[in-house]
């Protein structure tokens, strides 16, 4: 849609702009509009004259301002009818009852210039498509053939005055280019006010954004970034904390298993290569204790008999039980430990 000429509006100049968009050039400025205006004054002053220089209506009528124009740029149906008319182009009111008996599709006209208030626009055909032209647009808004109809009967019902424009318009590229090819529209052009609200609305949000980031100096989520690094540093060394803890665990039963098994195999048969249990190992550690007594009648070795409640008797009545798998080994760690200890003051004594 690049092609198709579109006067944005600026101030109250929307008649210059609907007159421009219709005939998708810059044909008129306000000056020229201006000097339309005060001709028509002239002729109507003229009109009034002819009643008499000092008639109460011709005093009334001078001291009236122009019916045509006013300082805020707005012009009158007559300045744009009179525009029209340097293009062989004329206006018909599209609700008259002379153009309603008419009985004409809409679709088979070529443009309509649409007033309300003091507001101009322009629907014209370019090519095989209608457009919007309406300078309060950000763009040009496609109309499709079945819609158009609709599109007037909407701007009738809210108070718009529309005028069909009967002529041969002048050339122009854009309805050129569209009479070869059709164009889509993804989407449609908003209202001016509607677009400078949206991005006065980004620019505060954006402005906020900075101040409260330049407040912060970016601190906040710097902190918090921080913060949920120290954690996850501290998680990690815990865990690894308790991985050395039952490594260095499982390290000393393994030693301690192996001492007392070197200890017993110098008074019992050769077990390495087999799985001992603890019931088994309750039965060759009194064994043992027996041995030991009678080696030493006097009773100087009678220690090894006074075995804690954490020894192989103790264990083996908790055996018995059902016992976490951590008491058990820690009753395993003491028994082997409590082995090696007899066995090297019984080695001392002797």
């Amino acid at each position: 849609m690049e092609s198709i000429f579109h006067e944005k509006q600026e101030g109250s100049l929307c008649a210059q702009h609907c007159l421009n968009n219709l005939l998708q050039g810059e044909y008129f400025s306000p000056v020229e509009l201006s000097s339309i205006a005060h001709q028509l004054d002239e002729e109507e002053r003229m009109r009034m004259a002819e009643g008499g220089v000092t008639s109460e209506d011709y005093r009334t009528f001078l001291q009236q301002p122009s019916g045509n124009m006013d300082d805020s740029g707005f012009f009158s149906i007559q300045v744009i009818s009179n525009a029209l008319k340097v293009w062989g182009l004329e206006l018909i009111l599209f609700n008259s009852p002379e153009y309603q008996r008419l009985r004409i599709d809409p679709i088979n006209e070529k443009s309509f210039i649409c007033n309300y208030k003091e507001h101009w626009f322009t629907v014209r055909k370019l090519g095989k498509q209608w457009f919007n032209l309406n300078s309060l647009l950000t763009g040009p808004e496609l109309i499709s053939d079945t819609y158009l109809a609709l599109f007037l009967a909407q701007l009738q019902q809210e108070g718009y005055s529309i005028f069909v424009v009967k002529g041969d318009l002048p050339d122009c590229e854009a309805d050129q280019l569209l009479q070869m090819i059709r164009v889509q529209q993804m989407h449609r052009p908003k209202l001016i006010g509607e677009e400078l609200a949206q991005l006065k609305e980004q620019r505060v949000l954006k402005t906020d954004l900075e101040q409260v980031l330049e407040g912060n100096d970016g601190s906040g989520m710097l902190d918090e970034d921080e913060e949920d690094l120290q954690r996850a540093l501290a998680l990690s060394r815990q865990q690894i904390d308790m991985e050395d803890e039952e490594a260095d665990l499982r390290r000393a039963i393994q030693l301690s298993m192996q001492g007392g098994s070197r200890n017993i195999s110098q008074d019992v048969a050769q077990t390495s290569g087999t799985d001992l249990t603890f019931e088994e190992l309750r039965r060759r550690r009194e064994a043992y204790f027996e041995k030991q007594q009678r080696a030493d009648p006097s009773g100087q070795a009678s220690q090894p008999h006074e075995r804690p409640t954490t020894s192989s008797g103790a264990l083996g009545n908790d055996l018995g039980d059902s016992v976490s798998e951590e008491d058990m080994l820690q009753a395993a760690v003491t028994m082997s430990l409590e082995t090696v200890t007899n066995n090297l003051k019984t080695e001392g004594k002797k």
